[in-house]
């Protein structure tokens, strides 16, 4: 039914969306409204589709909630954009006729090979890093469907890309244990982990915030799923801190907090979702709780970005876990608070929908943090006035250009009806 890598996280989430993507021909996404979560079912369910081949890998622009770009076996990436208040499914869960959307905004095309992995840039509006069997990394501007620049020193399948906290430097970790640290701009390592962990599992790498250290997981020789934490800054010396998670068998895919240095251990073919805390100083790692507990394997993981949650019932973090039973369940995380107020503790500000600089700034050199808003309810309302740049494409104003001509052929179509000359 759903069509991954065993790099893919099988299911991704903007503020407003998530989306999973299906077996079937033309590469099949399923895009969902966070308020209509459940069971999907191939071949009634209204998707989005396009490609010659499946769907490996997708992402949400986290500042657009509408826009999403997917990766295929057919060499190419895709972006589309779904239409604003986006119901494919009415409040008694039944399908919409018409509601597929068939019509990619932008296709970028240079990759020799399946594309596997997207991710998209953290700051920066319209960049787009993708990995590929062709063990390359492109850096794209997507608003002119241009190739920045090209990484091909991987001798390997990358199993997992990261960006870190700026979108200066990006992460790798291949199928030859090898972690490689790249200075994106210049598409040039400047660190590398030799043999992150000793098993022959995926790795999976995350950059926690500013602290200069990263987060790896994978499997040790004899004794199962581990996590280590490394200082960026003194690779050499190994990691600083090894935590022995439990001997099984699968990927371990961790979810990030930057605003709380929570992190979310969640392992393909696992009910349980371990929760842990970051901290800059030994002993670096704490456990906090059991997590939630589950009985029901999931399938694929992801989390809602913080601008999705219900702020005022305290849910500091919501995660939506893919099942063969029940489709899609979100697990929602909330910390007991009395008061009906705002919690600035709980929530301080977060990386909002506004990028910090453009493609061409960043190309250019521009180095800035995430722009931050605040989830206070009141002060949003007047953050939300702020005006977004409507993204352009080549592929945008030819969409543009032909409901303009279908308008004009209709209109031209009724004064001839009427006996109305016209030049």
């Amino acid at each position: 039914m759903i069509s991954v890598t065993q790099a893919s996280q099988y299911i991704k989430a903007s503020s407003k969306y998530f989306a999973v993507a299906l077996f079937g021909g033309g590469g099949l996404v399923y895009v969902g409204r966070h308020d209509r979560p459940g069971r999907f079912v191939p071949g009634s369910t209204p998707t989005l589709h396009g490609h010659l081949g499946a769907i490996l890998d997708f992402d949400w622009n986290p500042f657009d909630d509408s826009m999403l770009a997917t990766a295929s076996e057919d060499t190419t990436i895709k972006l589309w954009s779904v239409p604003e208040e986006w119901e494919p499914i009415d409040a008694k869960g039944v399908s919409k006729e018409g509601t597929d959307i068939t019509e990619s905004v932008v296709d970028l095309i240079g990759h020799s090979k399946r594309v596997n992995l997207l991710r998209f840039h953290p700051t920066a509006s319209n960049v787009l890093a993708s990995t590929s069997s062709d063990y390359t990394v492109k850096l794209w501007d997507i608003e002119s469907s241009q190739e920045f620049t090209t990484f091909d020193e991987m001798q390997d399948l990358c199993h997992d890309i990261i960006w870190d906290h700026r979108g200066d430097n990006y992460a790798t970790a291949c199928k030859d244990k090898t972690v490689r640290f790249v200075e994106a701009r210049a598409s040039r390592v400047t660190a590398r982990i030799g043999q992150a962990h000793d098993g022959v599992k995926g790795v999976k790498v995350v950059y926690l915030g500013e602290s200069g250290k990263v987060l790896t997981t994978g499997h040790s020789k004899a004794t199962g799923r581990e996590v280590k934490i490394w200082d960026l800054r003194n690779l050499s010396i190994g990691p600083i801190h090894t935590e022995r998670i439990d001997t099984a068998a699968g990927v371990l895919m961790p979810m990030y907090d930057v605003d709380t240095n929570v992190v979310y251990l969640c392992g393909k073919g696992d009910g349980n979702i371990r929760i842990c805390e970051f901290e800059d100083e030994t002993p670096f790692f704490h456990r906090l709780n059991e997590g939630f507990r589950s009985t029901i394997a999931l399938k694929g993981v992801c989390m809602v970005p913080k601008r999705g949650l219900d702020i005022m019932k305290c849910e500091s973090a919501r995660l939506l876990k893919v099942t063969n039973e029940s489709g899609i369940q979100p697990l929602s995380f909330y910390v007991p608070r009395k008061s009906d107020a705002f919690q600035p503790d709980i929530f301080p500000n977060t990386a909002s929908g506004i990028p910090a600089h453009t493609a061409e700034e960043w190309w250019g050199g521009s180095s800035k943090g995430p722009e931050v808003e605040s989830l206070n309810p009141l002060q949003a309302e007047s953050q939300n006035g702020v005006a977004k740049k409507k993204f352009c494409s080549v592929g945008t104003l030819n969409l543009d250009l032909k409901k303009a001509d279908a308008r004009i052929k209709y209109l031209e179509g009724l004064l001839d009806a009427a006996g109305i000359t016209y030049n």
